[in-house]
């Protein structure tokens, strides 16, 4: 029994504050209606079958104190006119109306002041002094004049400091949303300046070597200065591109999207540049590339670029075949190399920059990636990518 008990008990909502206040709501009107009925004949005089009606024309406009106010206020203070020309006082009853129609449109003129636009407001006040100035006596009239009003301005002041209250919360957000930024901003160009006095500064380092490498080492032959010059060339390359990198880094993200970014127009000079290199590398290219997303045309280049450099660090001396073929709707491209002739490590499956990368990569534009070893002990990674991010989207959902 217990366990039962112990199962049923999650499937139990807990009743919120909300859904308390609208039960306090009914019930009180419930309470009002049940007054205001069965009293209605000691102040006026109304036919018992009219009785249920007029009450609940005094009471029932309570109901609408949360949902729709300035409605409540309209049914009742229209009610309130009407009645006292309807139906007659009872003999010594000098109010116009039951007790229990004061008790309903005097909140429902206070929950309009604080939450109804104010020319509402201001109709519903001065509507609601008219009324009570022409129903009840003048030596009242500058009395309840001066409540009502009183009764309105407490209701604008407590709406002016919830408002003002939720606006500064609000700035409040705001505030520690530009913080955050900042703290983004000035961790980006920290980043920035580390990779700038690391990376950037060796691969300097790396193309002044290569470039006077032919002048400082006698007797150089001439496949070695073409190796110097190639190495120099590729460490430009990957200068510009760490650059690229940190300008993106410490630029405050407004405009991101628009750093420069390699795409399918430089897929020619990335194949040149591992061929010089060393790569023995071979290529063919079918279609036309312009009718890529920018985002395709990243995702193609990195993916190739990350592939080419895998297969000439785990696979040295090992020949390279890329095929590029550019379609309607997909791009299809396949990069696989034969096996080593010296020993190497396996390409790597951990790591952002590896295949797992290259996998991502794929997925963020909605494609298709596949990396695995060849029956021949070599290497194979196919991909297949949309030609833009909305033509074929049941690819999103497609799992490597």
């Amino acid at each position: 029994m217990k366990q039962a008990a112990r199962v049923a008990k999650p499937h139990v909502k807990r009743v919120t504050w909300s859904q308390w206040l609208d039960i306090a709501i009914v019930l009180v009107t419930i309470t009002l209606y049940s007054v205001a009925w069965p009293t209605l004949h000691v102040t006026h005089d109304v036919p018992a079958p009219a009785q249920p009606v007029v009450a609940a024309l005094a009471a029932g406009p309570f109901l609408l104190i949360r949902w729709n106010p300035a409605l409540g206020w309209a049914i009742s203070a229209l009610s309130a006119l009407i009645i006292p020309v309807a139906f007659a006082s009872q003999p010594g009853n000098d109010i116009p109306w039951q007790v229990v129609h004061f008790l309903v449109i005097l909140p429902l003129l206070f929950v309009v002041s604080m939450r109804a636009p104010i020319p509402i407001v201001g109709v519903a006040w001065l509507s609601t002094v008219l009324l009570f100035a022409a129903n009840l006596g003048p030596d009242q009239v500058v009395g309840w004049f001066v409540a009502l009003t009183a009764y309105v301005v407490i209701g604008l002041l407590i709406r002016w400091l919830v408002l003002s209250r939720r606006q500064l919360a609000k700035q409040e957000e705001v505030s520690e949303l530009e913080r955050t930024r900042r703290t983004i901003l000035e961790e980006k160009a920290r980043i920035a300046r580390d990779l700038h006095d690391v990376v950037a500064h060796h691969m300097s380092l790396v193309v002044v070597q290569a470039q006077s490498a032919p002048y400082r080492v006698p007797d150089v032959s001439p496949a070695a200065r073409a190796e110097f010059e190639s190495i120099g060339a590729t460490a430009r390359e990957a200068l510009n591109e760490i650059r690229g990198m940190l300008g993106v880094l410490r630029s405050d993200g407004q405009a991101a999207e628009h750093a420069p970014q390699p795409g399918t127009g430089q897929i020619e000079e990335l194949l040149e540049t591992a061929r010089r290199a060393g790569v023995p590398l071979r290529w063919t290219v079918h279609g036309e590339h312009e009718q890529l997303s920018d985002a395709t045309g990243l995702a193609v280049f990195r993916i190739l670029q990350e592939s080419l450099s895998n297969a000439s660090r785990h696979a040295p001396g090992a020949p390279v075949e890329v095929d590029v073929e550019y379609g309607m709707s997909l791009v299809s491209m396949n990069v696989s190399n034969g096996p080593s002739s010296v020993v190497a490590t396996p390409h790597s499956r951990n790591g952002g920059s590896g295949i797992e990368g290259m996998r991502d990569r794929a997925l963020s534009v909605g494609g298709l990636l596949t990396a695995q070893p060849r029956n021949d002990g070599g290497f194979e990674v196919t991909a297949q990518l949309p030609v833009t991010t909305s033509t074929v989207p049941g690819l999103a959902s497609w799992t490597a």
